[in-house]
């Protein structure tokens, strides 16, 4: 096979027309021919330099159905998520799930499950765990080390699992939201060399100079990318790109190819942009994926220009995944795993009483994981505590799904229900039940909506109830991913119509009980501090 195409050499950092080869899955030869301004451009491959494959609410093999129309080629893939749910067989079905399709995930160890001592999981890797992983080719780093305290506290089981990614010679990814100064550096010596949970440039550039590599973040909820774009002109070899969350309505959209041109608009180098947005991956985690060179892997894109990145086809070792904006790679046969064992609940069950009306709020923020903590005045109506809807602060939920127990309440703000309630089994980090909603009844049938189904997401407003099911994991579908994007579009819509306002409602829903990051979060298990990491009270004197 040979393909023609203005091609842009990363490398050399110039752009000619070349003829390439392929053969047995690899550039065989890559020949300069007579200029041919008309030719679509030929590039690299985009990669994601984090992201949680579970959160597209898709299996890998869907997942990659999706993004090779948007020339991604690989990711770096963090399977935490199905790892909260199902331990060391959660991850294991993600590498055989996703080797069933032409795509390269690159799965890492995930490094805290449970995340946290706070909250209920459903699965646990501990160090014997973490050393199965990384005895296997297909696991190529440890995944975010979320506990930040663990690792400047040299806390034993941590630096274990530490120990361990460095004596199989295998990069140590980071999670260090607002980390700065000796306890950055701290962290830092440790082992971590990446971070994708910068909120500011200043706390961002702290980390570039000891030595650290940012993942810019835009994603579905954590939007970070305006913020830190700018790092890229200084320091362009220690950026790179990626979604770390993203639904997949979003994915249908649009990929890493839309932060390359969002940072093309931006007047950013054009090699510069592309190195973080292909190469340095690449580089960082030592992938086998091609960078357009005569013997690497044939993973290439052709692109229609280099201002929107327009791909035309995408190319996996040498097999053509797409053209004409629509996905070859073909749907198949996925088995469901899951870990799902909690009754149908009663609208009592989410009574709370009242000892104040005055609470602790968790604010959540548009496009963003943390959560600030406010104050607000609840309703108390025959003695127990109620949504204020006219002050926005509305009564939230976590539902332990692994085991029979009480749901936790508190209260949120900025979530923006007039009527009904919402709901999901996405549930950072540990995937239980969490809702949002005006009045009990309704969070009740959305939160058994999910219960039934074994996982999902739900709305319920009056006599409307609609639910997306995402049975693997209570988490993922195994449905055609343009399918689940329709009808997370749907639901989506719906949310909105019920007066939510936020950008992506389920999204910022499911990082509500989150607790590794600030301030304040909800567990199944109560209220919770994010900066002290320590339960809190929801009544206020």
């Amino acid at each position: 096979m040979k393909i023609q195409g203005q091609l842009v050499d990363l490398h050399s950092r110039e752009i000619f027309t070349a003829e390439v080869e392929v053969q047995h899955k690899k550039i065989k030869s890559l020949t300069r021919i007579p200029e041919n301004k008309d030719l679509p451009f030929l590039m690299p491959g985009f990669i994601d330099a984090h992201v949680h494959v579970e959160s597209s609410m898709l299996v890998p093999s869907e997942f990659a159905r999706l993004a090779v129309v948007h020339g991604t080629v690989a990711t770096i893939s963090d399977p935490h998520e199905i790892a909260n749910v199902c331990g060391v067989e959660g991850v294991e079905y993600m590498i055989s799930n996703g080797n069933q399709v032409p795509f390269k995930f690159y799965f890492g160890a995930p490094s805290c499950v449970p995340a946290t001592p706070f909250e209920t999981a459903g699965g646990e890797i501990d160090s014997t765990g973490i050393e199965k992983l990384m005895r296997r080719n297909e696991i190529h780093y440890l995944a975010e080390m979320m506990n930040w305290p663990g690792t400047v506290n040299q806390d034993s089981v941590v630096m274990e699992k530490i120990r361990i990614a460095k004596k199989y010679g295998k990069p140590i990814d980071g999670h260090a939201p607002g980390l700065k100064g000796e306890l950055a550096e701290t962290y830092v010596k440790a082992g971590p060399s990446t971070d994708h949970e910068c909120f500011t440039y200043e706390e961002a550039l702290g980390k570039v100079k000891l030595g650290m590599k940012i993942a810019i973040r835009e994603g579905s909820a954590a939007k970070n990318f305006e913020a830190l774009i700018d790092l890229i002109d200084d320091y362009p070899e220690m950026i790179m790109f990626c979604s770390d969350d993203k639904h997949p309505d979003n994915l249908a959209v649009g990929h890493i190819n839309e932060l390359a041109a969002r940072a093309i608009a931006k007047g950013k180098d054009l090699f510069d942009v592309l190195k973080a947005a292909c190469l340095t991956p690449i580089q960082h985690y030592s992938l086998a994926v091609g960078q357009l060179r005569e013997g690497d892997p044939a993973d290439f894109i052709l692109v229609k220009d280099l201002v929107k990145f327009e791909v035309l086809t995408t190319y996996v070792n040498g097999e053509k995944v797409t053209e004409n904006g629509k996905t070859l790679i073909r749907s198949v046969k996925n088995e469901i795993i899951n870990n799902f064992n909690c009754l149908p609940k009663m609208a009592e069950g989410f009574l709370l009483k009242a000892a104040s009306s005055k609470v602790r709020v968790i604010e959540a923020v548009d496009g963003q994981l943390i959560t600030p903590e406010a104050q607000g005045e609840i309703l108390i109506k025959n003695g127990y505590a109620e949504s204020n809807p006219e002050s926005d602060i509305l009564k939230i939920t976590v539902v332990n799904r692994y085991q029979d127990a009480p749901p936790a309440v508190a209260f949120i703000k900025n979530f923006g229900l007039k009527s009904g309630a919402i709901a999901s089994s996405v549930g950072h980090d540990s995937h239980n039940i969490i809702a949002v909603g005006i009045e009990n009844e309704s969070i009740c049938r959305a939160v058994n909506l999910i219960i039934k189904a074994k996982g999902g997401v739900s709305a319920v407003d009056g006599n409307k109830e609609e639910i997306l099911p995402l049975p693997v994991g209570g988490i993922m579908s195994a449905s055609d991913g343009y399918e689940v994007a329709e009808a997370y579009t749907k639901i989506d819509k719906m949310a909105k119509e019920m007066g939510s306002k936020l950008n992506s409602p389920f999204m910022t829903l499911s990082f509500m009980a989150l607790l590794v990051i600030p301030d304040l979060k909800l567990s199944d298990k109560g209220l919770f501090d994010g900066k002290r990491f320590e339960f809190s009270d929801l009544f206020l004197d």
